[in-house]
């Protein structure tokens, strides 16, 4: 956190003068997030925490554009802006906190870096989960069961986390 602060002072202030946020799936970010907090500190392996990031990145860029829709706040290209600025957000600054992870030789699942497989396998599956709730509700008008819009986006990184501890063994 230290590193974080030094390297942006400005963070600080903006706990200070952040709004209340209205997010896609809320619960869904707070899940993913439990996830990649569970999965690093039971030691489970890069790729599975990498499919974790990869749901949150995506949850929080689908958070934001549902928050430029409901502000009316058009621009070109707005969506893939918004999707590509999170991960720049998140992925380049990962070689400097985990030097010791990202580039190893060691940390590699079949011929990519385990960190970026997972974080490319997991934002796709979210992102896929997510879609296939929307393409539901839409064709019912109404969810199946209580938090499906959670359980959705949400059950494929379990999924994928099981066949990834798997592999990794």
């Amino acid at each position: 956190m230290t590193r974080f602060l030094r390297l942006f002072p400005f963070a600080g202030f903006l706990f200070l003068v952040a709004g209340k946020a209205m997010a896609v799936c809320p619960i869904c970010t707070i899940a993913v997030g439990v996830g990649l907090g569970i999965s690093e500190r039971l030691g489970i392996d890069d790729s599975v925490a990498g499919l974790w990031i990869g749901g949150l990145t995506v949850s929080m860029a689908m958070w934001n554009i549902d928050w430029f829709n409901r502000k009316n706040i058009h621009f070109f290209l707005r969506d893939f802006l918004t999707v590509l600025g999170y991960f720049i957000l998140v992925v380049l600054p990962l070689p400097y906190f985990f030097s010791d992870i990202i580039g190893n030789p060691g940390h590699v699942l079949w011929g990519v870096d385990k960190l970026m497989l997972g974080i490319v396998v997991g934002s796709i599956a979210f992102y896929l989960g997510a879609d296939w709730y929307r393409r539901i509700k839409a064709k019912r008008g109404r969810a199946h069961f209580p938090f499906e819009k959670v359980t959705m986006p949400v059950l494929p990184l379990i999924l994928l986390s099981v066949f990834f501890y798997f592999v990794t063994l």
